[in-house]
């Protein structure tokens, strides 16, 4: 990876919300993500960096996503700052509908860093978009997480192997797969 890649990058985190700690999910993979997207959060600030958080309004009368409930609200140790921008969607992905893809190109914006829930769903949709646009794309593997899930046979699959395969499927056609350590040294 390239140091002048990552540096003023926006970061975008995506659907960062309370409703992703609702038990009704299952057993999750890395439970130090939200640290690590904080230790990301730490250096975007420092520098001024752009930060853009994505949050899901969701249309569904039992969605944790539903807006006008408390797990509607963004996770604190990730929250947005004033200023920082927020841009609702109400798809898995956080290009449709939303202006993100005008709003990146005003802003003259070309790279994107991207982390947040679920790595097979809202960040997969918005990883392969911003790809196919032909945006620099960065995926955090250690700034996302998903949960384990049956396959349409009744497999069993894990929320670690959920994750790896997302990533095998999106990493060198779609994006890069860094992890936050490696996109901290490179950006420093």
């Amino acid at each position: 990876m390239r140091t002048s890649s990552t540096q003023g990058a926006v970061l975008l985190l995506i659907d960062l919300q309370k409703a992703i700690d609702h038990p009704d999910w299952g057993v999750r993979n890395n439970p130090s993500a939200e640290a690590q997207i904080g230790r990301l959060l730490t250096r975007w600030r420092k520098e001024k960096w752009p930060v853009w958080h994505v949050r899901h309004d969701s249309l569904e009368p039992a969605s944790h996503y539903r807006p006008g409930q408390s797990s509607h609200d963004f996770k604190p140790e990730v929250a947005p700052l004033p200023g920082e921008p927020v841009i609702p969607k109400r798809t898995n992905n956080a290009f449709i509908g939303t202006g993100l893809e005008d709003r990146l190109r005003e802003g003259g914006h070309r790279v994107l860093v991207v982390v947040g829930v679920i790595t097979n769903n809202s960040v997969e949709a918005t990883v392969r978009m911003a790809g196919n646009l032909g945006f620099e794309t960065y995926l955090v593997e250690d700034g996302c997480f998903t949960f384990g899930r049956a396959a349409w046979n009744g497999r069993m699959w894990s929320a670690e192997d959920v994750h790896a395969i997302s990533l095998a499927n999106l990493h060198g056609e779609y994006c890069t797969v860094v992890s936050a350590d490696q996109l901290l040294n490179d950006a420093a």
